[in-house]
């Protein structure tokens, strides 16, 4: 059975304290797989990452990374304990060269950067034959694949992505979502914000629904592909009472 890394205890948390976003949520993901957080807008899906990135205050519950409490830690911390975050928006610097953007995120590499860097360039053909050009040149799937690589640097063993495929093609979508896929072959676990549910959910394996900031429903994602309650809270936004 695969090893439970990230845990969310009774996590309430809001951008202005006693005005909370977040109610008593609950989640986990494991190692080697695709964690994926859906719900309506206004759900509380990004505010759960951000929290859990050390971006939103937590008000009270506790989240832990293998077994270490890590709720309130600051972001630029994340990355020593084995955690790297994937922003929605300015996740890489655009005036910079591609190269420039890597060797900004290879500071925090605990391996030697050099052969850190040879890898990321063997793992992404498309970035290497960029890496003199400005980052802002590159299309908007290359710079989720840049954005990807600079999480990669610190050879994370948790990416947190917050809705990775925003403004994408369907294409490109599915280019970085196969990509996610592909990364926890190596082990790394995923936790995935993703507003395309059709394509994550046929790729991730496990899915937390979201709605008015609370819990709804969760099981493997492959179950919740047809079912009918998460077309009612995904596209309604009602909340629904499980069982």
């Amino acid at each position: 059975m695969p090893e439970t890394v990230l845990e969310a205890h009774g996590v309430t948390a809001g951008y202005v304290p006693g005005l909370p976003i977040l109610h008593d949520v609950s989640m986990g993901a494991q190692a080697g797989q695709i964690t994926l957080i859906i719900g309506p807008n206004g759900a509380g899906k990004s505010t759960l990452i951000k929290a859990i990135a050390g971006l939103v205050p937590v008000g009270s519950g506790k989240i832990t990374f293998e077994s270490q409490d890590i709720t309130g830690l600051a972001t630029d911390q994340m990355s020593t304990r084995g955690i790297s975050y994937v922003p929605q928006t300015d996740n890489i610097f655009r005036s910079l060269t591609i190269r420039q953007n890597l060797d900004l995120a290879l500071r925090r590499a605990k391996s030697d950067a050099p052969a850190r860097l040879a890898q990321l360039l063997e793992q992404f053909p498309a970035l290497a034959a960029k890496q003199r050009d400005r980052a802002a040149t590159l299309s908007g799937g290359q710079r989720q694949f840049l954005a990807i690589a600079m999480a990669l640097a610190t050879a994370p063993r948790l990416i947190l992505m917050d809705e990775p495929s925003a403004g994408l093609s369907p294409k490109a979508t599915q280019d970085v979502l196969e990509h996610a896929r592909s990364l926890t072959e190596q082990g790394v676990a995923i936790l995935l914000v993703e507003q395309n549910v059709n394509q994550a959910l046929h790729l991730a394996d496990h899915c937390f629904i979201l709605a008015e900031g609370r819990n709804q429903i969760d099981g493997p994602a492959k179950d919740l592909l047809n079912d009918k309650v998460v077309g009612e809270i995904y596209l309604g936004g009602r909340r629904v009472q499980t069982t």
